[in-house]
């Protein structure tokens, strides 16, 4: 099965981006936007001078509990670089997503509860909050994660949007919130 069948039959359909979008970065931003993958396991991720972001990461059932996403994560982490990702908000009705928060909480991210993030999605036109977990292997700060972020959505989520969906995504500032004093919940605490 081709690399983006396995993520579009996994991911939520208002988490993905169109297989136009990921061919695009993966050819015209192959300096910022790689892909790693096997027969069980598909990693798309962006690599700055100063962080990862972690764009896409399955492991097929095949392979579950062996290990394979403990190794690919560290393989991030020895280059020593934050690691940024984005997550759904824990849903009870899906067992996946507590074990996806699960398995970063065991691989040391931590909640970013100071930044906000919901976008509209433009598959389905609905507003989709998200959560940001980072690693940060020189106690970086949140809002050095959030202006990560930020840079992510400008290069790699709205990269060519006009292009690929027929209409933009709405800014960034409207996009990501960053927020000190928020009175958020730290989702892995529950876990």
């Amino acid at each position: 099965m081709h690399w983006y069948e396995k993520l579009n039959q996994y991911f939520p359909v208002e988490e993905m981006k169109s297989r136009e979008h990921m061919e695009t970065l993966l050819r015209e931003r192959s300096d910022i936007y790689q892909k790693d993958e096997s027969p069980n396991h598909v990693l798309l991720y962006v690599e700055l001078s100063n962080f990862v972001f972690v764009d896409y990461l399955f492991i097929s059932k095949d392979a579950r509990g062996q290990g394979l996403g403990h190794k690919l994560i560290e393989k991030l982490k020895r280059k020593g670089k934050p690691i940024i990702l984005e997550v759904e908000p824990m849903n009870y009705e899906d067992s996946d997503s507590e074990k996806r928060l699960h398995f970063y909480k065991r691989e040391g991210f931590q909640h970013a509860i100071s930044i906000g993030y919901e976008r509209k999605s433009l598959a389905t036109q609905e507003n989709n909050k998200m959560e940001i977990l980072f690693w940060a292997p020189s106690n970086e700060s949140e809002e050095m994660i959030y202006n990560a972020m930020k840079k992510t959505y400008e290069m790699i989520h709205t990269y060519k949007d006009r292009q690929f969906y027929g209409e933009a995504y709405e800014p960034v500032d409207e996009v990501l919130t960053f927020n000190k004093e928020v009175d958020k919940e730290n989702i892995l605490d529950k876990l």
